[in-house]
Order: structure tokens, then C-alpha cells, then sequence
């Protein structure tokens, strides 16, 4: 997912936010671990039979298209083959529901999927992906974006957010889900509950002749209403043979990108819903994305396919 740096100032900001709200977020937003960076084991095998992304051996990625350009409209043939990806990456994603249990490791549950998605011909996307060390994102509590799996136990009352991108046969197909561990608090299911509300509201507006615009409307009205907060940095995007790429899909609604959704366009749409600011850092790792405050994401994501006459979820 497509990432948009704050500027320094809301840097300074944000880390005297971290101290200032820690009470507010522990009273308000209920009880659960503050969770901080774990040991990572080294990266996972892949077999020489695999086909690999351009990126898989060096890390460095140079064939995605411009974010400027406009969004590709897929041909017939390569629908089919991001209907694809796409059933493989839920599948693999809901496989990794059943791992969902107090003392499991996010590195075991990394390498249960970086297994299955091999076993099943295809590479894990996020795997060297500009340097990223695993095979999936997992993210715990006020981690709300891609966190890197270590050997940190699920604990009682966590809630974690799993980010599942597979490419298979030349295309990617990437989906979110967010998972309650043991008894998770009032707070945390409500949130969970209007996190997965705020997609669809997002993508019941999708259809041809639509701005992208409306899309980041839907789902920030639909979470202030409920009074829950929308990070605005972390952003859907374009997917095909490239895993990022136009059009850039914003889920608020101060957003300035321009352009309509027509038939063929494949997207995802992956708002991060907080409890509390919006406001969020990188941890020391480079790649984990916390809230400033404290308080807990979570994150649901599906890509979609604008057709003729509206939209097709393509991870269902």
C-alpha cells in the first residue's frame, strides 16, 4: 500500500501526542498490550520454480507505473487472471484464521502462509518488496500497518490485523482482515466492526462515472459518524502485473485526486480505522506503522474489479 510521509512537523508532534494521550487511550479505548518491535527471524525460502516478481532477488522495484499515469483498464484475459491471484490471497488469508489463538508467534503464522501460498505455485508479494523481510504484514493493536512478523506471542485481548498479497501466473492479488485473539473488549470489537463497515461503505459507491474521490467520502463520513478516526497516509491503489501502481485511492475526504472509475479498473480499497488520532509514526524498523496516541487500528481491505454496470469484489 501506497504511503504519503508527514512532514516534520507533524513528526515533532506526534511524539509528544505518544505521551500526552497514553492515559486518555488506555481509559477510553479499553485494556490491551502496547506492543513494540519483536526479533525477526531471517527471510523465508523461495523454490527456483516459483515465478518471480521483477523485485524477488534484488529488493529494488522499477516497473511499476507512475502514479501519475492513468489507471490501466484490464483486457478480458487479464480479469482472469486476477480472479486468480485474488481467490488464492483470500484463501490463504482465511486459511490463517484457524492460527488465530493465544501463544502463537506472527512468524509462525508468517511461515504457515509463506507455505501455503508456495505450496500453491505462487510467490508471497511482500517478500524483498523494497526490502521487506517477510512474506505477509501482521499488525497488533497500535501497530496499524504493515508490521513485520517476529517472535512475539498472540496475547489475550489482542486484536491483529493480517495483510495477505500473493503473485501468482504474472499478477497480484492482496486482502486484509482484522482478528480478534481470546476475549478481546468491548472497545476493540467495536472497532473491528466499524473498520470492516468503513470498506464497504467505501466500496458501495464504486461504479463507472464515479470520482475516486467519493470513495475516501463514504468512509470517513461513515467513521466519524461512529466516532472513530480514519488514518489518512495509508492508501488503496491499482494492482495488476505491478503491485502498486495508479489509481492512488484516498479514504478521507480532503483529497485532491482527480479522475473516474471506468469498467476494467481493478483497485483495493484498505481503510485503517483508529480509535483515536489519526496521527501515526514508523517504528525503528522502517516499515512499522503505529498511531501516535497509543490506541488501536484495524485494517480490512478487498480488490475490487469497476465493471459495467457497478463493481465485482475480486476476494471474496
Amino acid at each position: 500500500m501506497t504511503l504519503f510521509i508527514h512532514t516534520l512537523r507533524h513528526y515533532f508532534y506526534n511524539n509528544l501526542c505518544t505521551r500526552l494521550f497514553w492515559w486518555r487511550t488506555k481509559q477510553s479505548h479499553g485494556v490491551y498490550d502496547i506492543v513494540s518491535l519483536g526479533n525477526i527471524s531471517p527471510p523465508r525460502i523461495v523454490p527456483q520454480y516459483v515465478t518471480l516478481p521483477s523485485y524477488a532477488e534484488t529488493g529494488e522495484v522499477f516497473d511499476e507505473p507512475d502514479y501519475n499515469s492513468p489507471p490501466e483498464i484490464k483486457s478480458g484475459g487479464q480479469i482472469l487472471m486476477m480472479r486468480q491471484s485474488c481467490k488464492l490471497a483470500k484463501f490463504v488469508l482465511d486459511s490463517t484464521r484457524s492460527l488465530m489463538k493465544v501463544g502463537i508467534t506472527t512468524d509462525e503464522i508468517d511461515q504457515f502462509a509463506h507455505n501455503l501460498i508456495i505450496d500453491n505455485n505462487a510467490y508471497p508479494s511482500p517478500l524483498n518488496y523494497k526490502g521487506f523481510l517477510k512474506s505477509i504484514c501482521t499488525s497488533i493493536n497500535n501497530v496499524v500497518c504493515h508490521g513485520i512478523p517476529d517472535d512475539r506471542p498472540l496475547q489475550n485481548g489482542d486484536i491483529i490485523s493480517v495483510d495477505v498479497s500473493v503473485y501468482l501466473n504474472g499478477f497480484h492479488g492482496d486482502c486484509a482482515a482484522t482478528y480478534c485473539i481470546g476475549e478481546v473488549d468491548k472497545y476493540g470489537k467495536k472497532l473491528l466492526s466499524i473498520a470492516e463497515q468503513c470498506m464497504y461503505s467505501g466500496i458501495s459507491v464504486c461504479e463507472p462515472g464515479r470520482s475516486f474521490s467519493d470513495i475516501g467520502k463514504a468512509i470517513e463520513m461513515h467513521a466519524i459518524k461512529n466516532d472513530h478516526r480514519v488514518v489518512s497516509c495509508i492508501t488503496g491503489h491499482g494492482i495488476g502485473t505491478y503491485f502498486h501502481g495508479p489509481p492512488t485511492i484516498f479514504h478521507t475526504t480532503l483529497n485532491k485526486f482527480s479522475g473516474v472509475m471506468k469498467p476494467g479498473m481493478i483497485f483495493t480499497v484498505e481503510p485503517v480505522i483508529v480509535q483515536g488520532t489519526e496521527n501515526v509514526e514508523f517504528l525503528d524498523d522502517g516499515w512499522s506503522i503505529v498511531t501516535a496516541d497509543d490506541s488501536r487500528g484495524a485494517q480490512f481491505e478487498h480488490t475490487i474489479l469497476i465493471t459495467d454496470t457497478g463493481y465485482e469484489i475480486l476476494t471474496l
